[in-house]
Order: C-alpha cells, then sequence, then structure tokens
C-alpha cells in the first residue's frame, strides 16, 4: 500500500483528452480566458471552469508551454491550476485536489531530464567510507544517491534534490534513496554499518511512510543494528515532536540514528538534546581549515563534549588533509570521513 505523493508519475498522454483550468483567483480566470482567445484556443466556460477538449494532451502543452511562460508571471503561474484528464466527466472534487499549478506543468519540461530519472527510477548509489580511528578500520558507509540521465551522465544530489523540491517529489525521491540504498549495499555485500540520508519533512507518518523501507532492510537480511538512518536538513525542521516521532519508529525497529551536519543550523545544540542521537556528524564547516582557526577548535571541542558527556559517537565529516585530522585526533573523536580518506564511488572501497 502506498500514497500518491510516494508513487504517482507526472507524466502526459500522447492522446487525446481533456485540459481543466482552475483558480481561486477571478482575474486568473479572466486571463486565462484571454489566453485562450487570443490563440484561437476551442474552450468552454463552466461556472468558471475552462474546460479544453484537444486530440493530444502531451502535444498542446509542447507547443504552447513557451507561450504560457511569456503570458503569465510566476506568481499567477503558481496559481492557476491545471488537471488532465479522459473525459469531461472525470473531473469532481478529488480532481481538484489532484490539480497541479501551471508552473508545475512548465516545470516537467524544463525538468524533463530530472523526471526521466524519478519515474523509472533510475538511480544508482556511490559509497563514502566512514573510519573508526580507534582501530583505523572501515567502520561503514555513507550511500549517496544519483540520478543516472539517459546518456549515461550523472545527476548529483544538489541538483537532484533542488529539482526535487521545486516539483514536490521529495516524497517519492527520499523513499527511492532509500530503498535504492538497501538494495545496492546488499548487492555489493557491503557489511559494515550503512549510513542513509533521509529528509524528515519527506514522511508525514512514520509507520506508513517508512513500512517499505522496513520492508525491504528484512528482506534483504539486514542486521538493523548495522543500519544508520542520518536525518538531513534539520534547520528545516519545525515540528520537532513529529521528528521524534520518526525516529522512535526507527529505533523501535532496531536502526541507529545519526544527526548530519551538526554547528551548521541554529538549532543544532538543541536537536542533539531533544533527539538525542547515537551518532552526531559534525559539519565539514567546522573541520575545514580547523587546524589553523582557534574558533572553530573551540566549538568543535564544545560539541565532543556534549556528545561524550552524554554517551553519543562523534563523527568528523568533510576531513580533507592531514592536519584536520591530527587536530580533531588531539581533541577527540570517533569516527571519521572526508576525501582525505576517500572519495565518494560506485564500488565501496574495502581497505584504507
Amino acid at each position: 500500500m502506498s500514497c500518491q505523493k510516494c508513487s504517482e508519475k507526472f507524466i502526459l498522454k500522447n492522446d487525446k483528452g481533456v485540459i481543466f483550468i482552475i483558480s481561486e483567483v477571478e482575474e486568473l480566470l479572466k486571463k486565462s480566458t484571454s489566453f485562450l482567445q487570443k490563440l484561437s484556443i476551442d474552450y468552454s466556460n463552466k461556472n468558471g471552469l475552462l474546460v479544453i477538449n484537444v486530440t493530444n494532451v502531451k502535444a498542446f502543452f509542447s507547443e504552447n508551454i513557451n507561450r504560457f511562460k511569456e503570458y503569465f508571471n510566476e506568481l499567477e503561474r503558481e496559481n492557476i491550476k491545471i488537471f488532465t484528464a479522459d473525459d469531461e466527466n472525470s473531473f469532481n472534487y478529488l480532481t481538484v485536489l489532484k490539480a497541479k499549478t501551471l508552473q508545475k506543468y512548465i516545470n516537467l519540461f524544463d525538468d524533463q531530464d530530472f523526471f526521466d530519472v524519478v519515474n523509472n527510477e533510475s538511480l544508482t548509489v556511490h559509497f563514502q567510507p566512514i573510519i573508526d580511528i580507534h582501530t583505523d578500520k572501515i567502520y561503514g558507509y555513507e550511500t549517496l544517491a544519483r540520478g543516472v540521465n539517459e546518456d549515461g551522465s550523472l545527476m548529483y544530489p544538489d541538483i537532484l534534490f533542488e529539482k526535487s523540491k521545486r516539483n514536490d517529489y521529495n516524497f517519492k525521491l527520499d523513499r527511492l534513496c532509500r530503498e535504492s540504498a538497501l538494495k545496492t549495499a546488499a548487492t555489493k555485500k557491503v557489511h559494515q554499518k550503512v549510513f542513509i540520508n533521509f529528509i524528515p519533512t519527506s514522511i508525514y507518518d512514520p509507520e506508513f511512510c517508512l513500512n517499505s523501507t522496513v520492508k525491504w532492510a528484512k528482506q534483504l537480511e539486514f542486521d538493523p543494528s548495522q543500519i544508520v538512518f542520518e536525518v538531513v536538513e534539520t534547520e528545516l525542521v519545525k515540528d520537532q515532536v513529529h521528528l521524534k516521532k520518526i525516529l522512535e519508529y526507527y529505533r523501535s525497529k532496531g536502526f541507529k540514528i545519526a544527526l548530519d551536519d551538526v554547528g551548521e543550523g541554529y538549532s543544532s545544540l538543541n536537536m542533539i538534546i531533544e533527539l538525542r542521537p547515537d551518532i552526531i556528524k559534525i559539519d565539514r564547516n567546522i573541520i575545514s581549515g580547523i587546524d589553523q582557526n582557534e574558533l572553530k577548535q573551540s566549538v568543535y571541542k564544545a560539541l565532543f563534549n556534549l556528545a561524550r558527556e552524554n554517551g553519543i559517537t562523534v563523527l568528523a565529516e568533510g576531513i580533507e588533509t592531514i592536519n584536520e585530522l591530527k587536530m580533531i585526533k588531539n581533541i577527540g573523536v570517533d569516527l571519521a570521513q572526508g576525501y582525505y580518506f576517500a572519495k565518494p564511488a560506485s564500488e565501496p572501497i574495502r581497505k584504507i
């Protein structure tokens, strides 16, 4: 069982259909009417609902998408909604909920590479090793998703999630990334801990939204204690009660919890106190050049002491030089990650 947010494919039919245009703003309906009249597009107005019958839905948008962009400004495009269906009788109150903004339809063309990646589930996973400083062995791997374009080139996370966010696809993409990480780690026979990022704002009900992730972990015979879920974008989480509910669900299944980018967001210290993660990952902005910056050393030392006093493991990420490594070792650290050891790679590095 899944929700529309996690399973939808936003595509346009290459066939005949009906296009409905709606808006809560009366002036925008009038402007939409003028737009259709200007282009000599046949339509009917049914109590403020503009209805257009077309012989090919995809061709209609393909031919007119640039005209939409020129005629309506960005604010207007966000307040005009469109729904496509097979026939006029398909429109009901549910279609109002499923209708997408005109801007989303424009994005469908501008971000076609993104939609191809997600709708076809064309993801690959790279692994970056995490080192146990006490043993100098690989403790685990952070899994990092990349989209695979049709030409074989990669779409990196910053672009992937930027396009996902503006198209309201984080629910689906986040689930795909979690599941791809588990499947790929199993295929690559990774026996160390597997760190998997997740966006808490893409989960509205943990038992429902995370069911498939738990299912795959069991099916692939992972020991839950070997999987660490990293909370990312913590500074965007307004509802800490909801986030704690998500983490409690993960913990009830035996998984570990890491808090990412600690020291970057203004609420990091509060997050540590409230969430009590198993691991904190100290942000690379603090680690970078720490050997030459006494203020960064003080901040790192405070975070390390707070974690140590509360039984939390400290992971320093973004280490790029031997001097940075020496400094954090001198202050104190449990785990380390960064280009100094290895860059993310499609094949997990087995030994440092």
